[in-house]
C-alpha cells in the first residue's frame, strides 16, 4: 500500500506513445544533420575567412540547443494531467516555444552587431575561399530537406512545438541562401558582400525569434483561437439536439489543443437531469469534431447575458414561505413545487395532491388573481391537480 504522503508520477498516456515516439525520431534526425552542418560551417568558415558562413553555423549550433529542448519537452509535454496539473502538461511545449524564440533573438542580436561592426572595419573586407560555397550549397540542400520533412512530421502529429521547429529549418534555408549569394557576391569581387549577407542572416534569425516568442506568449497569456475555429465550435453546440443557443464561447490553446467554455441555452422548463444529458452530449461533440483538450459546458436557462439577473431573488424556502403568506394559509396538500428562476422573476408550480377538492382549488385560484398583481417575487403562480375528487 503507498504511503499516503505519496504523489502518483503522470504516465503517459498509450495512444500517445506513437505521437512521442516520432516526435523524438524527427528531432534526433534534425540533431544528426545540424551537428554535421555546425562542423563544417564554422571548421571551413573560419578557414576560409566567410563571416556569413561562420553566423550561419553558429545558427546551426542553436538549432541543437532548440533540438534537445524540444526532445525535453516532447517527453515531459505528452505527460497525461495529475494531482498538480489537472490540465496535463501541454503548457511545456509552449514554454520550450518560448525559449526558442528567445534564444534566436539572442545569436540574431549577437551575430547582427558582430557583423555591422566588422563591416566598419576595411581590413575585415577580405575575399573568401571558394571551398565556403560549395559548404553553403550544401547546407542549403540539407536545410531546406530537414524542414520539409519536419514540417510534414508536424502536421501530421499536429504538433505546435514541432511545427516551430520546422519553420526555424526553414529560416536556416533562407539564411543559407542569403549565405550562398554573399559568398557568390564575395567571390565575383564585391568582398563586403560576405559580411552584408552575415548582417541579413542576423537579421532573419532575430525575426523568426520573435515570431515565436510573440506566438507562445500569446498563448501563455490565454489567446483565444482564430475566428474560424471558434465558429466552428459554436456551430457544432448549435447542432446538438436540445441547444437553443450559445453564449459566452471562450476558448484557449493548450499545447496543440484548445481548452473550450461555452454557455448553452436550453428549454427552461426540462428537468436538471435532461439539462445535464444534453450537456454532456454538447461537450462530446467538440471533443469528437475538433481537437480539444477539454470542453466544459454551463446550462442556461435563459440568455443571461442579456436577460435580467436573479440573483436577487431569495432561495426555495424563502419563496415557499412567501408563497403561503401570499396565500394567507399553508400550502395545501401537494406532491411537489417547481420553481423557475426567470429574467428577473419567479414562477412557481404547485403539484397539488388527490384529496384537494373542485372548491379548494377554486378558492386558491382566487385568491392568487386577486394578490398576485404586483408581487414583488412572484410573477405567475400555476396549480396543477391530476385526479381531482
Amino acid at each position: 500500500m503507498p504511503h499516503p504522503d505519496t504523489k502518483p508520477h503522470a504516465e503517459i498516456h498509450p495512444d500517445r506513445v506513437g505521437r512521442l515516439k516520432a516526435a523524438q525520431k524527427v528531432t534526433w534526425i534534425s540533431v544528426a544533420v545540424n551537428v554535421v552542418l555546425t562542423v563544417l560551417q564554422i571548421v571551413v568558415g573560419l578557414f576560409g575567412k566567410s563571416q556569413a558562413l561562420v553566423a550561419d553555423g553558429l545558427h546551426s549550433l542553436s538549432d541543437l540547443l532548440c533540438d534537445f529542448l524540444v526532445l525535453f519537452a516532447n517527453r515531459h509535454g505528452a505527460r497525461d494531467a495529475d494531482e498538480e496539473h489537472p490540465y496535463g502538461h501541454a503548457r511545456i511545449e509552449t514554454a520550450t516555444t518560448l525559449a526558442l524564440g528567445l534564444i534566436l533573438l539572442g545569436v540574431g542580436g549577437a551575430l547582427f552587431w558582430g557583423a555591422v561592426v566588422r563591416l566598419q572595419d576595411p581590413s575585415a573586407l577580405q575575399k573568401v575561399h571558394v571551398a565556403t560555397l560549395w559548404i553553403a550549397i550544401l547546407t542549403l540542400i540539407g536545410k531546406e530537406s530537414l524542414f520539409r520533412y519536419m514540417l510534414h512530421v508536424a502536421r501530421k502529429l499536429r504538433s505546435q512545438m514541432l511545427e516551430a521547429n520546422a519553420w526555424h529549418a526553414r529560416s536556416d534555408a533562407a539564411s543559407s541562401l542569403v549565405v550562398v549569394a554573399g559568398i557568390g557576391g564575395n567571390l565575383l569581387g564585391f568582398t563586403s558582400m560576405d559580411i552584408l549577407a552575415a548582417v541579413l542572416v542576423a537579421v532573419m534569425i532575430m525575426r523568426m525569434g520573435w515570431k515565436q516568442a510573440s506566438q507562445a506568449i500569446s498563448e501563455l497569456i490565454d489567446t483565444s483561437l482564430d475566428k474560424n475555429e471558434v465558429e466552428a465550435i459554436r456551430a457544432t453546440l448549435v447542432a446538438t439536439p436540445g441547444v437553443q443557443g450559445v453564449h459566452e464561447l471562450r476558448t484557449r490553446r493548450m499545447g496543440d489543443r484548445a481548452l473550450v467554455d461555452a454557455h448553452v441555452l436550453v428549454n427552461p422548463r426540462i428537468s436538471v437531469s435532461e439539462g445535464h444529458y444534453i450537456a454532456e452530449s454538447a461537450r462530446a461533440r467538440v471533443l469528437k469534431q475538433h481537437h480539444a483538450l477539454d470542453v466544459m459546458v454551463h446550462i442556461d436557462p435563459e440568455d443571461d447575458s442579456s436577460a435580467k439577473l436573479n440573483q436577487h431573488l431569495p432561495n426555495r424556502e424563502t419563496l415557499i414561505a412567501h408563497l403561503e403568506q401570499l396565500l394567507g394559509q399553508a400550502l395545501p396538500s401537494h406532491e411537489k413545487v417547481v420553481l423557475h428562476y426567470l429574467d428577473g422573476k419567479a414562477e412557481t408550480e404547485i403539484f397539488l395532491a388527490g384529496d384537494v377538492s373542485r372548491e379548494q382549488l377554486a378558492a386558491l385560484k382566487t385568491v392568487i388573481a386577486d394578490r398576485l398583481r404586483g408581487d414583488p417575487y412572484f410573477v405567475a403562480i400555476h396549480l396543477h391537480q391530476r385526479h381531482a375528487p
